[in-house]
This record gives C-alpha cells, structure tokens and sequence, in this order.
C-alpha cells in the first residue's frame, strides 16, 4: 500500500488594482526634472510596494494635476479617475495626503459616494489610515474638515492683503494692462509710454466713431493688439487682435485714469494716469448711452438734433430726449436728466430743458461761428490744435514702432545661426512681428502726410459756415440732424448756473466744407 502525501497551498491574495493621484495647487516648479507630483507618486509608489504581499499592484496610468485647486473637482486627471473608478478598473485610489484629492468637505463626499458605489477604498500615505475601517473613516473626517479650514483661512487672508493692497493705492497683481509694465522690483505699475500713446487713440477712436465695431476694425486696419508680455519662465502671453469683450473692458478700466477699483470702493492709485478724467468720462457716458444698441444709430422718432450729445453738467449724465401731450394731440418736447428720472426730481438742479429752446440756441452758435470773426479764429485755432495732437500723436507712434524694430532685428541677428526648432520658431513670429510693424510705420507716415494736407483751412471753415444760415430751414429734419451731428461733439448744460457750453468738431467743419466743395464741383460739371 502506497502512501501519498497531498501539499495544501494557501490561496493567493486577490489583487488589488491601486491608482495613485497627485494634485499641486500652482505650476511653479513644474517644470523641474523631478517636481512635487514626482515626489508624490514615488512615496505612493513605495508604499504600494510595501503592501505587495497582500496583492496591492499599481496601475501604470499617471493621474496628476498640476496647477489646480483642491477647493473645486474641475481638474482633468480627477475627472481621469473618477471615470476610470466607475468603468471598474481601479480598487483602491492612494493619495500623499487627504487634502490633495480634496480641500472641500463637499466635495469629497461626493467623492465617497463613488468610492464606496463601485468599493474602492482610499488610502493616504503620510496619514496611516484607510477607508476600509469605520476608524478611517472618522480620522479622514477629521482631517479632512481641517484641511478645509486651512484652505477658507487662506482665502480670507488673501482676501483681506487684497483688499488693504488696493484701498492704499497699490497694484494688487493680475494680468498687466496695455500702457503699464510691471516694475520688475516690486509690484507696481509702470508707464509704457508706446503702448500709451496707443490706449489714448483708442479712447479718441471711440469718441469719434461712438461704436464699437468701426473701432475695432479701425485697430485691425492698424495691426493694433491687446497686451503681449512674458511670463516669468518666459512664455509669451496675450497679443490677441482686439474683441468688443476686450475693448469693452479697456475703456472702462479705471486704472488709466491713475485710480484703484476694489469691490464697489475707488481709491486713488500709485501709478500714473494715462488718459484724461474728463476723455475718460465721457467714454463711459457713450458707453452707457450705447448700453443696448451697442452704438448702432436708433431712430429718432420725433427729430431730437441733440440727441445723444447733450449732458447735464451736475449730474455728469446724459439728458434723454421725452415729450408730454396736451390739449389733445400737441405734443410738447423735452430733454430730461436721466439721474433725476432715476433719482427723484430733488437731486438734479438742471432736471430737464424745453427741447425746442435749447435746440434753437445751439442752432444759432452754429450760425454765430460764420457771422464772428473772433469765433470763427477760436474754431480755426481749435482745429489746429487737434490737428496738431493727432500728428504728435501719430509720430509717438512711430517712434514707438521705431524702437521695437531696432530690438526685433537684433533678435533676429542674435538667432540667425541658431538651427534648433525654438530658434526657428522664435523667427518666424519675429519676422511676422517686423512686417506687421513697418506696415503700420507706412501707413502712419502716409496719414502724417495726409493730414498735413488736409489740415482746415480758415477760408474754408468760413465758407462752410457762411451757408449754413441759407440752407437750414430748407433742410429736411433727417438731414438737420445729420449736420447737428457732424458739427457738434458735446452740449454740456448747467442748470444750477444756467449755463450752456457747446464743444464742436473741426474734423466735421471740414467734413462739411468738403461736402459743400463736391457739390459745386457737380454743378460744375
């Protein structure tokens, strides 16, 4: 009889399928050969090893978010896992430590619902506990809620540096803006005086077209860009061609006029203002005006000539045109300050005007231009002015443009021999930047000449204004109101002192002595 011995093995331990997520709320750093999501996986790494002989394996795939919050579940490798989780291929998830999967106590529940639907246990690695137990789960609470708190506490405290940064005066970071630099010694807002020159155009640009399309197709026509500036680990950001998002948000930035905004608080900056108040205000006034037509002309229904230029100097508002009927069906017009609508009657001193009063009276300045003398040399004076600043304004630029081609083609010679993939790269968006720049160089020397010749002249604002008199009253209202436009920028009425002030437009005096002179070239001809 044959005796035979059987051997019992011990069942192998089942395998557990481990993923390991790192998080790092900034990207500094990132960029090292060994970073802190490399140094976080490592220590999951290990400890995974360490728990070899119960069957624990790690999974190859990498689930690392860098330069994301733990405060939100926004985050890609985050959403890599959950959904790896749910498609049943992961059994336990490792962690460094609890706050880099979550900082939020909410979040991180809903987290555990998914966990705990498709039974995977969470492990942290510096922690020593695991969700297999009711004793981790309780720890990880705890923890947990700390982690939380942490994170609500340095939100507060960046809050409050933020808000005592700025009631002082000071830049308290964030993108920089078209016009300043950052001062590379501290956090503070330098003058580039280029991209000035350029910021004031574009608030003259809005001025003149009063809309937003014509002006961004205006900056278009000129290769004008948003703000392009280098990261510190030198990435190049912005340069993007200009949107009515984009335009909208620099004409009403209160940082050009040497002012900090925080909340609803205004505080006076420590940088240096690069626009006017008063240019500045009366952006924000047309922009308020344009609000829901986006500049776009409305119809005016019953021939208001002031329309969308009258202000009411107290309130620093516009003045709406309105009408009342009575005895019937004769209807009586007025201009009303939209403040006092808004605000009561009290508040305004001006409150409203008869249109057809005021209207009259801004008729007859018009009509006083050609009839004085000494009026129509102030307007011709004025004219010149204008003329002048546009052309200094223009040269500016050039200058500008100038500098910026000396540094680009001393780049391009410092690159020249430079094979590699970055260097040949580089080049190409320096040689698109050059031809861009000298495009605009030569558009500009054209409108410095063009403007030179086209500059008013005096016997032509007289003639202009000479048959203005004649021909009103001949006009239609649709045409009347085309004229008002052209030659009147702003009426600015004061109430309280019952004053009236009109600033005309030279460029359009000219407009309509050009008009006038095509005429009689026609009947002429």
């Amino acid at each position: 009889m044959t005796r035979t011995k059987t051997r019992h093995t011990a069942p192998a331990s089942p395998t557990l399928r481990c993923a390991i997520y790192t998080r790092k709320s900034t990207d500094e750093g990132l960029d090292q050969d060994f970073n802190s999501l490399d140094a976080q996986r490592e220590s999951g790494e290990a400890y995974i090893r360490s728990q070899a002989h119960e069957g624990w394996t790690c999974r190859p795939d990498h689930y690392d978010d860098g330069g994301f919050t733990g405060g939100n579940m926004e985050r890609p490798a985050l959403r890599r896992l959950l959904a790896d989780i749910e498609a049943g291929k992961i059994d336990c998830v490792v962690v460094y430590k609890v706050d880099r999967l979550s900082r939020s106590l909410l979040d991180f529940a809903r987290m555990m619902e998914v966990f705990e639907k498709h039974q995977v246990s969470f492990v942290s690695v510096t922690q020593q506990f695991n969700t297999a137990t009711s004793m981790g789960r309780l720890v990880l609470n705890v923890l947990l809620s700390f982690a939380q708190f942490e994170r609500e506490i340095i939100s507060e405290r960046t809050r409050d540096k933020i808000a005592a940064a700025r009631r002082k005066g000071k830049w308290a970071g964030g993108h920089p803006l078209l016009g300043y630099d950052i001062d590379p010694r501290g956090f503070k807002l330098i003058v580039n005086e280029d991209e000035a020159v350029r910021v004031r155009a574009i608030f003259d640009l809005y001025l003149e077209h009063q809309a937003m399309i014509p002006v961004i197709k205006e900056l278009d026509r000129r290769g004008w860009l948003n703000k392009r500036w280098t990261t510190r680990k030198g990435r190049e950001r912005g340069g993007k061609p200009f949107t009515k998002t984009s335009l909208h948000k620099l004409l009403t930035n209160i940082t050009y006029i040497g002012k900090i905004r925080y909340k609803n608080e205004i505080h006076d900056g420590e940088h240096d203002a690069i626009v006017d108040p008063a240019i500045w205000q009366r952006v924000q006034a047309l922009l308020q005006r344009n609000g829901r037509t986006g500049g776009a002309l409305v119809r005016n229904k019953f021939g208001a000539l002031l329309k969308g230029m009258l202000r009411c100097v107290p309130c620093g508002c516009a003045m709406t045109p309105t009408h009342t009927t009575k005895d019937g069906n004769k209807r009586y017009r007025y201009y009303v300050c939209s403040s006092a609508q808004k605000r009561g009657w009290h508040t305004c001193p001006s409150k409203s005007i008869p249109a057809g009063e005021i209207e009259r009276f801004v008729v007859e300045q018009i009509k006083c231009i050609g009839q004085d003398p000494a009026l129509l040399n102030e307007t011709f004076a004025e004219a010149r002015v204008q003329g002048n600043a546009r052309v200094a304004d223009l040269e500016a630029e050039r200058r500008g443009l100038e500098r910026e081609l000396g540094r680009w083609n001393a780049e391009v010679r410092k690159l020249s021999g430079d094979a590699s993939t970055p260097a040949v790269s580089r080049l190409a968006d320096l040689q698109e930047r050059i031809r861009d720049a000298e495009r605009r160089t030569t558009e500009i020397n054209e409108q410095i000449i063009a403007l030179g010749q086209e500059m008013v002249d005096q016997r032509e604002i007289a003639l202009a204004l000479s048959v203005f008199d004649p021909v009103w009253d001949s006009l239609t209202p649709r045409e009347q109101a085309r004229i008002v436009q052209l030659l009147v920028e702003q009426v600015d009425y004061d109430g309280a002192a019952g004053k009236v002030s009109i600033t005309f437009r030279p460029s359009g005096i000219k407009a309509l002595a050009d008009e006038l002179a095509n005429e009689r070239k026609e009947k002429i001809a």
